[in-house]
């Protein structure tokens, strides 16, 4: 029997490149718009693309937070893809200040603007680039994934979780190391595109998908 898995629609993402990856590797993919769906759901995946403070808005607008919360509360896995990782940390300054959904323990901040050596750096960080595998997270969802493997970045702010033990994996950007993968328990996050990644992507998402 092929797992179900449910993905938020806000509104603010690419919802059917999420669904053919995920029915690549193996599962039933619906979309959830109401907190009844996200309460039903055994597994969920937040994707997203845009400003943090318009994410939560949205996900404020139908009613999504709570259910959020309280599913990952009760165990269900559940997997953020760029915007959708950002906003499972505390909070952003992007826009302003703005609350996320406080499953991760950590603050999103925005990209240096000089590289490590004091150049000017591109910002949004755009394009591919290789992982640094964090220890203990070859159990997660990165299991499949080796240090230089290269995945599809587009983002212009970073998250900084408060236990550098959640960070699963980084990039270097400029000089800078920058957390490309937060862990938390059953939550994980991925700063970078895995349905856009080619074999490095799906593979994550197999892992996801043969987790259930």
């Amino acid at each position: 029997m092929r797992p179900m898995v449910t993905v938020v629609d806000y509104g603010r993402s690419n919802l059917l490149s999420v669904r053919r990856a995920l029915e690549h590797c193996g599962a039933d993919v619906c979309f959830a718009t109401t907190p009844e769906e996200v309460l039903r759901a055994g597994a969920l995946v937040l994707p997203g693309v845009g400003a943090f403070a318009d994410g939560m808005e949205q996900l404020h607008r139908q009613q999504l937070v709570e259910p959020l919360v309280k599913k990952a509360g009760e165990g269900t896995p559940l997997l953020g893809i760029c915007l959708g990782m950002q906003m499972l940390l505390d909070s952003s300054t992007e826009g302003g200040f703005t609350r996320g959904l406080s499953l991760v323990e950590g603050t999103v901040e925005p990209l240096p603007e000089q590289t490590a050596d004091g150049e000017p750096l591109k910002v949004p960080h755009i394009g591919w680039s290789a992982l640094t595998i964090a220890p203990g997270a070859e159990n997660g969802l990165l299991r499949n994934t080796h240090n230089g493997d290269e995945v599809y970045f587009v983002h212009s702010f970073q998250a900084l979780p408060v236990h550098a033990g959640e960070c699963a994996a980084t990039v270097e950007y400029g000089g800078h190391t920058v957390c490309a993968a937060v862990e938390r328990g059953r939550v994980t996050g991925f700063q970078f595109h895995p349905e856009k990644s080619g074999p490095v992507g799906l593979a994550m998402l197999q892992a996801f998908v043969d987790s259930l």
